[in-house]
């Protein structure tokens, strides 16, 4: 009773006009922020925190200025999933995962239908993550904390044993997909010995590493943009696409078939997102690997599969809220954002930590309180703003096809103001289409570049700390169990493809 006489004076606050106010030109602010290539979260609250000083300066208080910044965050979630599913690039790396069903089904002339289910699913998982945060988010914290060297990189290892199936039958292809991702993660200098590894040709331009997001801009922009031009496919049901209200309410109305993908991106999502370092991008990959795995027709997946854009829909909002969580309680940042979001808190006087919410509870729950207002402002604006999203694929491909080069150009140079970067987005992406040709499966490498520098450095501090026993992995309560399962989940597919390919021979002799 406590914890709720405490929300419901929190939603007192939270919903003043003033804060509403902005609440809602943050979420419409994110939204826009998140759909743009290059920019994303992170972008979008560093770049509108400087305003907020102002805010605090006509509102006199520093609840106002961060639920303007969550809204913000919370937008940019949502927001995502917009140029994924309607230019097949993605907004923000924790929108890569969407593009992987939500571009096919645009492409089949049901982007009106994956709009909705990413609105939705971005709704349910933020709530859901919402009402965690509420009730056990102290309890929730100190299991965090439990997650040490060893914890991470076993959870990091089951994300890449969840995504073996992504290449479907051809389980060889999927691996050497993997291990490529994992060999162009370690571009750049070693993080132990500070020595250049892989810095091809002498080139500086690798000293920094392959940045993520200009590998998916490469892929899901230019890749896609090729791949699409070279089929010649969909370009009447895409240029022909119609909305109406019935299109947008039926689509409501079948939500309920990605019941299964909701509720393990919700669940996921969130206690992936309270892992200090982990965040929304790895929750989203992961969410969208369990979600093929355990589904009944995985070989849709990447065709079109409705559960393949709730899940990583649904796991990038609930692990957005979830990385709030050790932010606030631990002061320790889940994500990028969430250490903007630290640092703009500090500099307005308050200090993240156990005692936050005891000590600042004026602070505490009105923001919590903006997360349900802000979550349901954002699921209102993003519903009535399909149409709009639709128009951009009334165009006639020929035009469409400029506007993705032009944006994946402006996206990678905005984002790190490098020319270098620029022409290796373009070869990723004219290597992609190769791929794709050759039917690899490029999702599983951009999984290895996104996990990659999590998982190395995790993997190489165990070890020192082991003095290279890999028991560690095995030994410890939490590690342990999750290794095992990563193992077998590694193991079944590949002695599955080996069986099958002896029966042939067990025949034939």
């Amino acid at each position: 009773m406590e914890i709720l006489a405490a929300l419901i004076d929190g939603f007192w606050v939270a919903l003043q006009p003033v804060n509403l106010g902005l609440a809602f030109v943050g979420v419409v602010v994110g939204l826009f922020v998140g759909a743009m290539p290059g920019l994303g979260s992170v972008n979008g609250v560093a770049i509108l925190l400087p305003f907020t000083f102002v805010i605090q300066q006509m509102t006199g208080t520093a609840t106002s200025p961060m639920i303007f910044l969550a809204a913000v965050y919370y937008g940019a979630m949502y927001g995502g999933a917009i140029s994924s599913i309607t230019l097949g690039i993605p907004g923000a790396s924790t929108a890569v995962a969407t593009t992987f069903d939500g571009r096919p089904l645009a492409l089949r002339g049901h982007a009106d239908r994956a709009l909705v289910i990413a609105a939705l699913a971005s709704f349910v998982g933020g709530t859901i993550s919402t009402i965690l945060f509420t009730l056990f988010a102290p309890p929730l914290a100190t299991v965090a904390l439990e997650f040490g060297d060893p914890e991470i990189f076993a959870l990091m290892l089951l994300a890449f044993a969840t995504f073996i199936g992504l290449g479907g039958e051809d389980v060889p292809k999927t691996i050497f997909s993997i291990c490529f991702g994992l060999v162009l993660a370690t571009v750049g200098f070693d993080i132990v010995s500070g020595e250049p590894r892989l810095v091809f040709f002498d080139i500086t331009g690798f000293s920094h590493g392959i940045r993520f997001l200009v590998l998916a801009i490469g892929i899901y922009g230019i890749g896609e943009m090729l791949w699409t031009i070279n089929a010649s496919r969909s370009e009447d049901k895409m240029s022909k696409v119609t909305i109406s209200t019935s299109r947008i309410l039926d689509g409501v109305k079948r939500f309920g078939e990605t019941w299964r993908g909701t509720t393990i991106g919700s669940t996921l999502g969130f206690f992936v997102g309270i892992l200090p370092a982990a965040g929304a991008t790895p929750a989203s990959l992961m969410s969208y690997g369990v979600a093929k795995m355990t589904a009944k027709d995985p070989k849709s997946f990447g065709k079109g599969n409705a559960d393949g854009v709730a899940a990583p829909e649904s796991a990038n909002n609930s692990a957005s809220t979830g990385a709030m969580l050790p932010m606030m309680t631990l002061g320790i940042p889940g994500s990028p954002t969430t250490a903007v979001l630290l640092a703009g808190m500090v500099i307005w006087g308050l200090q993240p930590g156990p005692l936050l919410f005891s000590e600042q509870p004026d602070f505490v729950w009105p923001l919590i309180g903006s997360f349900y207002i802000s979550n349901f402002v954002a699921v209102v604006v993003n519903l009535a703003f399909i149409p709009v999203f639709i128009w951009m694929l009334r165009m006639p491909f020929n035009i469409l096809a400029s506007l993705i080069f032009v944006l994946s150009v402006v996206g990678t140079y905005a984002a790190y103001q490098n020319m270098f970067d620029v022409w290796l987005m373009v070869f990723f992406g004219i290597g992609a289409y190769f791929l794709r040709k050759l039917d690899y499966p490029v999702a599983p490498a951009v999984l290895a570049i996104v996990l990659g520098p999590i998982a190395e450095p995790k993997l190489r501090q165990s070890l020192l700390f082991s003095d290279g026993d890999i028991s560690i992995f095995f030994t410890r309560p939490i590690s342990g169990p999750i290794m095992i399962i990563a193992i077998l989940l590694i193991l079944f597919p590949v002695i599955r493809f080996l069986l099958r390919r002896l029966r042939p021979e067990a025949k034939a002799s």
